[in-house]
This record gives C-alpha cells, structure tokens and sequence, in this order.
C-alpha cells in the first residue's frame, strides 16, 4: 500500500533531521565516553581493537539517553518549518489537523518506543555484561588498572589497598596496606607503610612493589590452640621490597565472563524476581532483629512475672527503687542506663544495615520501572516537541534547538534528582520513576490542545487579567 504524497513528505521532513541528529548526538556522547575512561586506559599498553570494543559495548547504553533528545529536535525542528513556511496554514486550509499531520510520524515514534524498550530489556543487560566483564579482565591484565584507589584489591596472593595513586602510570602510592594470603586462607600478615612504588621493570613475569617508612605485623600460629594469649611480630622498615607473581594475569582471557550478579546486568522479569526475593528477605530480617531486640530487652522475662503474679503492677520507678540501699539504687540505674546505650548503639548500626538493604531494593526498582520510562519518552517528547515547533512557527537550528535543550535538560535533571531521592526511600521507586514523565504527559496534551486551537501554550492576556482581577477584588475587600 502506497502512503500518501503529504505522509511520505512529512515523513521525510522528520527523517532526514532525526538521523542526522542521532549520529551526531551518539558521535559527541562516544566521545564524552573516551574522556570519562581515558584515564582508566591511556598509557596501560592496550591496543586500539580493545578499546573500540569497550566502545561498542558501552554504546547502547548511550540510546535511551539520545533517541528522546533527537526525537524531540526533529519534530521542534519539523514542525518549526512547517509553520514558519506557511505549509502548516496550507494544510489547516485543506482541512488536515494537526494530529492528522502528526499520524505518520506517530507510527514511527511508536516504533521507537518498542525499539527502545527492547533495547533497554535486552541489549543494555548484555552489553553491561560485556563491559563489565572485559574491564574486570583488563584490570586482571594490568595490575595498575587493578588498584583502585580507597578499597582493597587482590593482586597475585595479596590484598592491597592504597589512599591515593599519583605519579606517572599511577606507580607512585600513598598510605598503603596489605594483607597477605596464606595457604589456609587466614590473614597472619598485615604490612603497612606511608608510600610506595611499583615497578614492572625489574621481573619479566611479575611486578615489583617498594615499600618505604612502615610496619610489618605477623601473627604466630601457636601449635596449642588451647592457649589464649595470640604473640606476633612486629618490624619497622625503611625500605621493604616485595615480588608480585603476576603469570596469572598475564594469561587472562578478554573474552572470559565470570561476572553476572549485577542488576544492571537483569531484564524486567529478572529484576522483578530478584525485587521479590530481596523484599522478602528484608522483611525476614526486620522480623528476626525484632524478635532479638525483644527478647535482649527483658520484657519477656516481665511478662512472665506477671503471669505468675497477676497482681502485681508497676507503680514507676521511684517507688519501685525506694525499697532497695542507695548502692543497689545506684547499680540497677546504671545496668538499666547501660542496657538502654547497647540498645541504641545496636539500633543505630542496625538502621544502617537495614538502609542499606533498602537502598539495593529501591535500585533494583528504579532500573526496572526506568527500561519503561526511556521508551515511553520517545512517544512522549514526540507529542511535546511536534505542537511546541507548530506554536513558536519557527525552524532551523537558533531557537528549537533552545527550546528542546532546556526542556531536556529540565526533563532530565529532574527526573535523576526523583530517582535520588527514591533510592533512599525519600520519595516511593515509582514516584521517583515516573513523576516528570506524568508532569510532561499533560503539558504535552494541554500543547497539543492549544496548536490544534492556534493558541499559544499560555495565554498571557488571559492571565495577566485574571491576576488583575484577584488584585482588585482583595483591594476592594480591604477598602470594605
């Protein structure tokens, strides 16, 4: 079936600007990606193939973000030059409406919208594998890509951490600590020292790291376990020089995938599996440190009594102490101000526990209800991009481009600052997921109301005479 003349022109209209602006957009976003990890690759010895797979893995991440943005420049743009070349009057004059105008690129936009959504349910968790699983691997080939500076990382039979990592290649280190394996997977030895130096040079097969200015603690298996006392030893050092066997990671296979557990790396009905199991699994928590907390409390022990004594009460504290010495007075208020500081401090270590596990939920929420809410945006932006270029009747690259910035960026940014506020459980997942999107749904309508009316989006004669209107009747109320 042949579209007709008029479908086939708007159609091409909206094509021609929406690629063009998709490849630049995805060309200046891949580059923006080579300056974020450029640092984490430049000067490691990998090679440009490497790296141009990162790339491709990393890329479809990059679409949910850039097909609405594009969307919503074509049809500004679009719809801009329609109306700034009179072709939109022409079309009203024949009697096509803007939303028979609009049906064409609707179908397209809707397939978009599936498009989206497939690729942010399929192809993002594979490719999210894919990249972390080669950049775990490159970190296993390159032992400097391996240190990351704050938290402590394994590196041939020791467990590294350092404070900072400076220098050229990021040799040099500063506060380092490292525990050292030992074959029965016990932590004997612990050495510390204020900086370090790693060197590759000296060991064709291993990697060499020097020590300055620290502490090397060991602790003494004893034979007789039976014995309390645990001695170790301790040595200060100004130089302490140690030989990584790096042959393990010198045989590292980049196409390896041993790392899955990830919610980045789950579709909808995965993430949705792993919300139930989790959910459970807090609430089983919350239960359990319920029961403990009651029964460390001793009101189990009260309600015992008072079903053995049913007629005894509680009369508070004062004329519960007076039939006791002051010494014994001053013993149980300090047991009991005591019991009551364990209490809380476990309370306040719990909460974070329990914060935390709520955070992991509400992730895991959010980047399931989010698969939805990219492809609903790339319909959604469509209906408020198409009647906002017909209203401002004005095409090119000056003010749509404007335009689509600033109601992107206000879309975008404020839609992370929901989602941060629903990871720590300020505001609902679903909430933190969909709010801007419903806000923007009914501007969008109310835009699309007022072009089909030619009316601009806000009628400001109208509301400046309403505001007048108020003004005078509270003057008139003040007057009496």
């Amino acid at each position: 079936m042949k579209l007709p003349l008029l479908d086939r022109y708007i159609l091409k209209s909206y094509l021609t600007v929406l690629l063009s602006f998709f490849f630049i957009l995805m060309f200046i976003f891949i580059i923006q990606t080579v300056w974020i990890f450029i640092d984490e690759f430049a000067g490691k010895g990998i090679d440009v193939g490497v790296l141009l797979r990162f790339l491709l893995y990393y890329s479809p991440k990059l679409i949910p973000l850039v097909l609405p943005l594009t969307i919503l420049l074509a049809s500004i743009m679009t719809f801009g030059n329609f109306a700034e070349r009179y072709e939109f009057a022409a079309m009203k004059s024949a009697g096509i409406s803007l939303m028979r105008a609009m049906r064409p690129l609707i179908v397209v936009n809707s397939i978009a919208c599936l498009a989206t959504f497939y690729v942010a349910n399929t192809v993002i968790p594979l490719a999210e594998f894919k990249t972390y699983n080669l950049r775990k691997n490159l970190s296993k080939m390159r032992p400097a890509l391996a240190i990351t500076e704050g938290v402590f990382n394994d590196i041939g039979e020791s467990n590294i951490k350092v404070k900072r990592k400076y220098g050229e290649n990021d040799r040099l280190l500063e506060d380092v600590i490292i525990h050292e394996k030992s074959p029965n997977q016990i932590n004997n030895i612990v050495i510390k020292a204020k900086s370090g130096e790693l060197k590759s040079e000296e060991l064709s097969e291993g990697l060499q790291l020097i020590l300055y200015n620290g502490y090397r603690y060991e602790e003494v298996v004893q034979k007789n376990k039976r014995k309390k006392n645990y001695p170790h030893n301790r040595v200060a050092f100004k130089q302490y020089t140690m030989n990584i066997d790096l042959r393990a990671f010198n045989d590292v296979d980049l196409n390896e995938t041993n790392y899955s557990n990830t919610f980045k790396m789950q579709n909808v009905s995965e993430l949705s599996k792993s919300i139930d199991s989790l959910t459970k699994g807090y609430l089983d928590e919350i239960e359990g440190y319920a029961n403990t907390v009651y029964l460390r409390t001793g009101i189990k022990n009260q309600d015992r009594l008072k079903e053995n004594y049913p007629h005894t009460q509680f009369n508070g504290t004062q004329s519960f102490l007076e039939r006791f010495a002051k010494n014994d007075k001053n013993r149980i208020l300090n047991s009991a101000k005591n019991n009551i500081d364990v209490q809380l401090s476990n309370l306040t270590n719990q909460k974070r526990v329990f914060f935390i596990r709520e955070k992991i939920i509400n992730l895991h929420r959010l980047w399931r209800d989010d698969k939805f809410v990219n492809a609903y945006a790339a319909i959604l932006l469509f209906f408020v991009g198409a009647p906002l270029g017909a209203i401002i009747r004005k095409g090119g690259f000056g003010l749509p481009i404007v335009v689509a910035l600033s109601i992107f960026l206000t879309y975008h940014f404020t839609g992370t600052l929901f989602k941060n506020s629903a990871e720590d459980g300020s505001l609902h997942p679903f909430w933190g997921s969909w709010l801007i999107s419903l806000v923007l749904t009914v501007i969008g309508l109310v835009a699309v109301v007022r072009a089909s009316k030619d009316k601009s989006v806000f009628d400001l004669e109208r509301l400046k005479q309403h505001i007048n209107r108020i003004i005078t009747y509270f003057k008139l109320k003040k007057n009496g």
